[in-house]
């Protein structure tokens, strides 16, 4: 763990930071999750291995703080005007995420925690859900037009959406088309959205106007 690949300027705080995440992503890229190490990573970020573990305890922490980086920002996300619009455009995004690095990320992840209790655990907490952000300001968006009610914006279903997509990586493995993203948004998304839930929860404040 003593291994110091650093050479030039030595670099601190962010700028080291962002130099060890983006190493982090380009090792996914060529190597998958399998074969990304802790020493690979700092070599190629030019840092020492003890940096990263001062910050990271595992690969696993590593890769999902790099993930992390390439999910889509809900402040990034276009407004084209109608629900349907913004679900193509928020779910597309996170399709093209899964269908890179951060696909083979999670691929890896899961199949590493799923043995052990602990390890699932630790998965989850380490989740910030991002996804789920993305889709309450989409919905957010769809209640100040009247396209939706506030009331059937309820936690389990800003899930069901990255869930389908997550669903179809983890038992497919291919890229999901737009055939197949068309369909999850018209045959369930739109309807889950403009139904009422069984039971009133709380719409999360994505009735009030920002």
């Amino acid at each position: 763990m003593s291994a110091d690949h650093r050479s030039g300027p030595r670099r601190r705080g962010d700028a080291l930071v962002s130099a060890i995440l983006t190493a982090t992503i380009e090792e996914l890229s060529e190597h998958g999750y399998a074969g990304v190490t802790m020493d690979a990573v700092a070599q190629r970020a030019g840092a020492s291995k003890a940096s990263l573990y001062r910050r990271w305890e595992t690969r696993a922490a590593l890769v999902m703080d790099a993930v992390y980086r390439l999910v889509p920002d809900p402040t990034d996300l276009p407004d084209t005007g109608g629900l349907r619009g913004d679900l193509l455009a928020a779910l597309g995004q996170v399709a093209t995420t899964l269908d890179g690095p951060a696909g083979s990320a999670l691929r890896g992840m899961l199949a590493e925690a799923l043995p052990e209790r602990e390890g699932m655990h630790d998965l989850r907490a380490r989740s910030r859900g991002r996804n789920r952000e993305l889709m309450a300001e989409v919905l957010r968006r769809a209640v100040l037009r009247g396209e939706i009610m506030a009331d059937a914006v309820v936690p389990t279903r800003l899930e069901v959406g990255a869930a389908l997509l997550r669903n179809h990586l983890l038992f497919h493995g291919d890229p999901l088309d737009d055939a197949a993203l068309t369909a999850i948004i018209d045959d369930v998304l739109l309807p889950l959205f403009r139904t009422p839930p069984h039971r009133p929860g709380h719409p999360l404040g994505v009735g009030e106007a920002s």
